[in-house]
Formats: structure tokens, sequence, C-alpha cells
């Protein structure tokens, strides 16, 4: 398969490097371990916000750091969680004095790991909260889980939580709020291809052309159900209701509807996908408050796209419209 890298190996250093390089007012890149931070990191007085994974999810999670999102990323392997030394130290490097939260997805390596490094970190006299996000509809369990997957509203909560952390919020308030985010958000994927590792160098699993598959993770975890492939609006309807059904979404809510590219599809498509979704809120009587589509949490060069959806109220809108300055995200600056 044909990659634009020099060896599977040096993928993940060379592309922190670059965007080290690319953006150097934004963000600082420490190696060994590898961790980003915001260029004036550490922010005395501030709560620090803190997340990472294993990279092939970009610009999830270094190009969110900066002003109004995360103050830290730690990115894995490809599809591999980070070490807890790359978390513990992200975690120091942060430390304004008033305490860091770490934003944590649902996989086993992640919430394992960063268990550990809040730990040693803890010890170390520094406060330390974690959130877990779980808001993945598709199934409850999966290969890399238990319980559900942490996906889309992942994106969402470091922006709100980054919001919230700027304007002095303490540390019980950012995770209390982190956990209303994640409370109120909900997810579903689906892929037209798999992916392809580079380390492994051949798709990640096979999916026929005329087939597609509804609830895969970010990781090509499979998913609900394998298909023959539908329509756009066919296949936004099957995503967006099992999201709607779930927390339930009701007549008179406010929403926020992310349209997400899972790195191969186009906006040309995510745009077809948010027009049905839109369409579908309003018909049940659901506003769509806030929109939010691109390419945020990728899976390499996956073709496929998912929805979430948060339940919106005035102070998560409030906190989605603050400033933000990152490397993949700015607004009202």
């Amino acid at each position: 398969m044909k990659k634009l890298i020099n060896s599977p190996e040096n993928v993940v250093l060379e592309s922190i490097s670059g965007l080290g390089a690319a953006f150097p007012d934004l963000v600082k890149v420490h190696f060994n371990p590898n961790y980003i931070v915001r260029a004036d990191a550490p922010v005395q007085g501030k709560v620090g916000i803190v997340s990472g994974g294993g990279s092939g999810h970009e610009p999830m999670h270094g190009g969110f750091v900066g002003k109004g999102m995360l103050d830290a990323a730690c990115p894995g392997a490809v599809f591999t969680s980070p070490t807890p030394d790359q978390m513990h130290e992200a975690t120091k490097a942060v430390n304004g004095g008033k305490g860091v939260l770490h934003i944590v997805k649902n996989y086993t390596g992640d919430v394992m790991n960063f268990e550990m490094a809040a730990d040693l970190a803890r010890a170390e006299g520094a406060e330390v909260e974690a959130v877990v996000i779980d808001d993945d509809v598709a199934v409850k369990d999966s290969l890399y889980t238990a319980g559900r997957r942490g996906v889309g509203t992942t994106v969402l909560a470091e922006k709100i939580v980054g919001a919230a952390a700027e304007q002095g919020c303490t540390l019980k308030e950012a995770a209390a709020l982190c956990h209303k985010v994640n409370a109120q958000g909900r997810s579903m994927g689906m892929a037209l291809t798999s992916c392809v590792v580079p380390h492994v160098g051949k798709p990640t699993f096979d999916l026929p052309e005329d087939e597609m598959e509804i609830g895969i993770g970010i990781h090509g975890e499979p998913g609900r159900q394998r298909m023959k492939l539908k329509s756009a609006d066919e296949i936004t309807e099957m995503l967006l209701t099992p999201i709607l059904e779930d927390l339930p979404f009701q007549n008179g809510d406010n929403v926020l509807l992310f349209v997400n590219s899972m790195g191969g599809t186009p906006g040309v498509e995510l745009f077809i996908v948010y027009r049905k979704a839109h369409e579908i809120l309003t018909n049940r009587g659901i506003k769509v408050s806030r929109s939010f589509v691109g390419p945020y949490i990728t899976s390499l060069e996956m073709a496929g796209a998912s929805i979430t959806l948060l339940k919106l109220d005035d102070q998560l809108t409030k906190l989605w419209d603050e400033p933000v300055h990152t490397p993949a995200l700015r607004w009202g600056v």
C-alpha cells in the first residue's frame, strides 16, 4: 500500500516533529518520552487539560493543543496507547498549581496507563482527576474496550472543558463538566474501506467494494453489521437513529451536530450526510444550534464517517463558542 512515509518505525516521531516545526508559536514537542504541550505551558493558576491516545487519529490529539483546548497531548504508536511515563511527564509539564484533568477515551490500554500516570503524579503531590469518554452507541464491548468506546464526543469535551479551564474553573468543576459532556454526547460511525497501519502494510480488514460496515471502531474494530452498500441518506439514518434513541434525544432539544470524516471521506460527501442528518433532526423537533463538520477524529485513510450529537444547554453552548487557538481548531481569535 502506498503511503507518504520514510519508514514505519519513524512515522510518529517524524509526524510530531513536523507538527512542532509547523506551529512553533502554539506548541512545543518533547521527545523521550514523546508529548506535545502548548507553547506557554505551564499556565500558572489554570487547570491543566491532558489527553492522548494512539496515533493515526489526527488531528486528535496533538492538533488540539493550544489556548482554549488541551494543554498537552500524548501520542502513542499508531493505534497503540501512550505509555504511563509519557502521560506522567506531560502532567508535570502542564501543572500550573491548580491540578490536572486527564480526558481519556475508553480503550483498555489508555485507561490503564492514564491511571498509572495519575497515581505517579499524585504520589508527587499533584492533584489529578480523570474522566473516561464512552460515547459510542454501536457496541457495548469490543476488541479494545470493556464497555463503550470513546470517539467523537472526546473532541467536543476537549474544546468545552478547555474553554472552562481557560476561564479559571477549578479541577473539580472541570471534571464535573467533562462528565456532563460525556453524559450528553452520543456517536456512531461506519466504514466504506479499511485503513492500512504503516507497520502492517495491508488493510486491517477486508471489505468488498459493494459492502460497508455499520458501527465500526476508529481502530478498525468490527461494528454492528456488515451489509451491501446503501445510499448516503440511508446510511445517515442508520447512524443517527440509534444515537437519537440511546440518550434519548427529544423534541425541543438543542444539539451540536458533528459529522466527522474517518480520514478518507471528502467534504463534499460529509455535507451530504450533514444535510440528511439536519433534516431528520428538524423533522423530530430537535434544533441544530451548532454544527461541526470535517476530519477531526480519523482512522488513518479509512473511507467512512461518524455522527456525534451533543445535547446543549446555555453553559455548553457558551463554552463551545469561546475562542480556541490550536493547530487544527481556531476561532474567535
